[in-house]
């Protein structure tokens, strides 16, 4: 299956348990907070962690996914009700309806095409007020992240709430033209699934280039979740990109 950590509800639950707030929950929160009480859209917001943590702050937040599997477990979690939850993609946000926009982990890199990715900056650019604000991060590809997703090294065990364990792993299968394609596999004891997904893997250059071409103004991009320069020897190969209509 196709993404399917996200869209599969026995691999939604996986992937739920192995991503508890971490700091890059704690990035987004931050810049989020910068403008108090503001109208948010978490664009991919998956199983709402991010989105919940933004309501609990005082933001009044949009949480919007394609994947139902995952809305189903935001819908269920404590403080739900705070959240407006839309099944849905870009092209179904209403015009200058928020103020800040964010795209976490890696939602970016799910658009392969320029055209896609193109689509979707147009959309979200539609859905800002004037001077809003979008925040997403997309992995540097001089950092060579896919080089670590190997059976050897991304091989670990997720305690599912049940006590269950799931053993999870990942294989690159191509590399070529910025996108790099892997296959997530899950064992349930003697019983595995697998989840294929491909990631476009954008340059700096790249994303300034298409953020101009939608009608943004680049504030800055940071290379680590502490806000460290790109390429900087304690930063996490990442592009933090805070941007303005």
């Amino acid at each position: 299956m196709h993404h399917g950590e996200f869209r599969d509800n026995r691999l939604v639950a996986v992937y739920d348990a192995e991503c508890p707030w971490s700091r890059d929950d704690d990035f987004f929160l931050s810049v989020v907070n910068e403008r108090p009480a503001s109208r948010v859209l978490d664009l991919g917001c998956g199983t709402g962690r991010l989105a919940l943590g933004l309501a609990q702050a005082g933001h009044a937040v949009t949480g919007v996914d394609p994947a139902a599997a995952s809305l189903d477990v935001a819908r269920c979690r404590p403080g739900a009700d705070g959240v407006v939850w839309i099944e849905g993609t870009s092209a179904t946000l209403a015009s200058a309806a928020f103020d800040t926009a964010v795209m976490t982990s890696h939602v970016a890199q799910f658009f392969l095409t320029d055209g896609e990715w193109a689509d979707a900056l147009a959309n979200v650019h539609r859905a800002l007020v004037p001077s809003g604000r979008l925040v997403f991060d997309s992995r540097d590809p001089d950092a060579l992240a896919w080089e670590r997703w190997n059976p050897s090294d991304s091989r670990h065990e997720v305690q599912l709430p049940d006590g269950s364990p799931v053993t999870v792993w990942t294989e690159v299968i191509d590399v070529r033209d910025g996108l790099v394609s892997f296959v997530h596999h899950y064992a349930f004891g003697r019983e595995e699934f697998l989840s294929e997904a491909t990631l476009c893997f954008r340059t700096e250059s790249d994303l300034r280039e298409s953020l101009a071409q939608a009608g943004f103004r680049i504030e800055g991009i940071y290379g680590g979740w502490a806000r460290q320069p790109i390429g900087d020897g304690d930063g996490d190969g990442e592009f933090l990109v805070l941007a303005r209509r």
